[in-house]
């Protein structure tokens, strides 16, 4: 099981920087073969279930999550969505925090833990480093992009 984490600050509004991390129709944009939707209707909340789908020609996997903690940012306070990964070949769980940062900026911190079906706990340390690299690449891109 591999976990990793990461932090960003963005010249945004928290509110605005939750809206951009959560819209997640547009997650998958820097993550090749990977194609991301929502399976429940809007909006979002706890029970929302959202499956990125990555695929190599004929091979190809689901990634199933559940949000089960939906808190918005409101004023100092930041918010926290937690994602379950319910699949066959991923499982674990995401946090995606934001709140005030310094001079006015969000904060971000993305939490997650990932234990991918039949890899070793040799390679743990690949994992993280791909997940930090790859997550880290999403949320400069989400963060940067209306």
């Amino acid at each position: 099981m591999a976990t990793f984490s990461l932090e960003r600050t963005a010249p945004l509004p928290p509110a605005e920087a939750w809206r951009r991390l959560t819209a997640w129709h547009r997650h998958g944009a820097t993550v090749p073969l990977t194609r991301v939707t929502v399976t429940t209707p809007p909006p979002t909340g706890p029970g929302t279930v959202i499956v990125a789908r990555t695929r190599l020609g004929p091979f190809g996997f689901d990634d199933p999550m559940e949000v089960t903690v939906w808190r918005p940012p409101q004023g100092d306070t930041p918010g926290l969505c937690r994602l379950e990964k319910r699949g066959r070949v991923v499982r674990g769980w995401a946090e995606i925090e934001v709140g005030p940062g310094p001079g006015g900026r969000a904060r971000v911190r993305w939490r997650e833990e990932a234990d991918v079906r039949a890899l070793p706990s040799l390679l743990d340390g690949a994992v993280r480093a791909s997940g930090r690299y790859a997550f880290g690449r999403e949320v400069n891109h989400l963060l940067r992009h209306p």
